[in-house]
């Protein structure tokens, strides 16, 4: 996101301009909360995860349960400041609102949701697009802040008259592409989780999809999403098509590998044993991994 955006961010030239701090305080901030959550996640999961994956139990083996709790409020504590101070810095009460916001929800989450069925899964979907809505909101509020120093079309979101994509309001429109390829992607991630943590669950009396639905259907359903989002995919590659011409393989090369690696995961879902599973885990984080590049991909091109 911050790569999109970095042209723009380069033509401000006012004094004392803080962004590249305080862009990176606002990672640091979202990596201390994931932090914090997968704490809060392990202390609540002990007896499962001695089931699922004995060989990565923490808490308990290394640190004590109470010390866990305190550097879970320590890490929280510290990426509320730094919320705090970006919503003073840009006047905005977003960054406040969604820190305080995935805080909560991760540690309901923990504690409750995540052995209900499906709400779980969606509020940890939820969360990951909110991290590129995140950076998106920090990057607009800035933009918008430095409109005395930048071009009027960077700073007003004027529709770009070349298509149903890429003629919307193409900042927004960037980032909510992210925020929804992450988040159906990760939601996925975790159905395939739950099948593969079926037994630790039934420890904890959980209603997850597999163990309500049984694993058959919960791959089917998973499978179904899958292809959902290979269709959803089509008309934007139609109209970078369209676009491009001539460049369109040279500058969508990476995401093709993406519609390819969905069908491979698609595959391995199809097989009848679950040996698999971990493969089709492993294969969607690498797809996630390639969305997440483009931008790279698209700044060097």
């Amino acid at each position: 996101m911050r790569v999109y955006f970095i042209p723009r961010i380069h033509m401000s030239h006012t004094q004392g301009n803080s962004e590249p701090l305080d862009f990176f305080l606002l990672v640091f901030s979202t990596v201390l909360i994931a932090a914090a959550g997968n704490i809060i996640n392990d202390y609540f999961d002990v007896k499962a995860d001695k089931i699922n994956k004995p060989h990565k139990v923490i808490i308990g083996k290394y640190i004590k349960p109470r010390w866990a709790i305190v550097l879970h409020w320590i890490l929280n504590f510290v990426a509320f400041a730094i919320a705090c101070y970006l919503s003073w810095r840009y006047k905005t009460f977003w960054y406040v609102f969604i820190h305080l916001l995935s805080i909560n929800a991760l540690w309901f989450y923990s504690m409750y949701f995540k052995r209900r069925f499906l709400i779980g899964n969606i509020i940890i979907a939820g969360l990951t697009a909110l991290v590129p809505i995140l950076c998106g909101i920090h990057f607009l509020e800035f933009i918008q802040s430095q409109k005395d120093y930048l071009p009027a079309s960077w700073t007003i979101e004027t529709p770009l008259h070349t298509g149903w994509a890429f003629g919307s309001y193409f900042n927004t429109f960037v980032v909510l592409v992210f925020a929804f390829y992450a988040g159906t992607l990760n939601l996925i991630r975790e159905i395939i989780k739950d099948i593969e943590d079926v037994e630790g669950d039934l420890v904890l009396r959980a209603k997850t999809l597999p163990i309500v639905l049984g694993k058959r259907k919960t791959k089917i359903i998973a499978m179904v999403l899958l292809v959902l989002l290979l269709l959803t995919s089509v008309p934007f590659l139609v109209d970078g098509y369209f676009l491009y011409r001539g460049q369109f393989l040279v500058a969508f090369a990476p995401i093709l590998l993406i519609p390819v690696g969905i069908l491979f995961v698609i595959g391995l879902l199809g097989m009848k044993t679950d040996g698999q599973l971990k493969t089709a885990d492993f294969l969607l984080k690498i797809l996630m991994a390639i969305g997440c590049s483009m931008p790279f991909y698209w700044y060097f091109l």
